[in-house]
């Protein structure tokens, strides 16, 4: 008998329906409000300009807490309530024991990818749930790609059939819409591949961490 362990999850739900962007606010209000905050972002486009080639992040932007972009601007305050009740669904999801009131957010940026722009592999540590919100998608964008953390274990394993079933492929690939967001477990390493589109992808991204004393 073959049984199937250590799953992992990922979470991927419109957070805004689909049915209704076109005729929304939201969209608009978030990419202008982005805009302002690369324009006086100061720290985080030079960080950037080193470690982010051609696109900017308010990821490293921790002096002027644009890296907590929740607690100042009531845009991205209200974002953030809306993606909590999402996040905790998420964690229950996972058998975790735990009071819902000791997640938190810690930390919640933006990143703007121009053409060419590419985010290689990584994970968040520290954290518990990591996410993205996807304000701007150009139809021909590349998805998010997430890595089996098992990968680099297996030295003697031969290269898997084309045609193998998604629960074990060694990477995973999502393809959100403008509206989309995506949740998984912060030690999953993920990347996004270079943008081919002339069109910016813009996401919000953010961490939650277990609430501190």
């Amino acid at each position: 008998m073959i049984k199937k362990v250590f799953s992992s999850s990922l979470y991927h739900q419109p957070l805004y329906p689909r049915s209704t962007r076109s005729k929304s606010s939201w969209a608009s209000e978030l990419l202008e409000e982005i805009s302002q905050i690369q324009t006086v972002d100061e720290e985080g486009r030079k960080w950037s300009q080193k470690n982010y080639w051609g696109g900017y992040t308010s990821y490293a932007s921790a002096t002027q807490s644009f890296d907590k972009l929740y607690r100042f601007s009531s845009t991205f305050e209200k974002l953030e309530k809306k993606i909590r009740p999402h996040v905790l669904k998420f964690a229950q999801s996972l058998s975790w024991d735990f009071n819902p009131q000791d997640l938190q957010v810690s930390t919640f940026w933006v990143n703007v990818m121009p053409q060419g722009t590419t985010h290689s592999f990584h994970h968040h540590p520290l954290s518990l749930i990591s996410g993205t919100f996807y304000v701007q998608v150009p139809k021909d964008s590349v998805g998010i790609q997430f890595e089996d953390p098992r990968l680099s274990l297996m030295m003697a394993c031969p290269p898997q059939k084309t045609k193998t079933p998604e629960a074990q492929k060694n990477h995973i690939t999502l393809k959100p819409k403008a509206g989309d967001l995506v949740l998984f477990e912060s030690w999953m390493k993920h990347q996004v591949p270079p943008n081919p589109s002339t069109q910016n992808r813009v996401s919000v991204s953010f961490n939650y961490d277990w609430k501190r004393p």
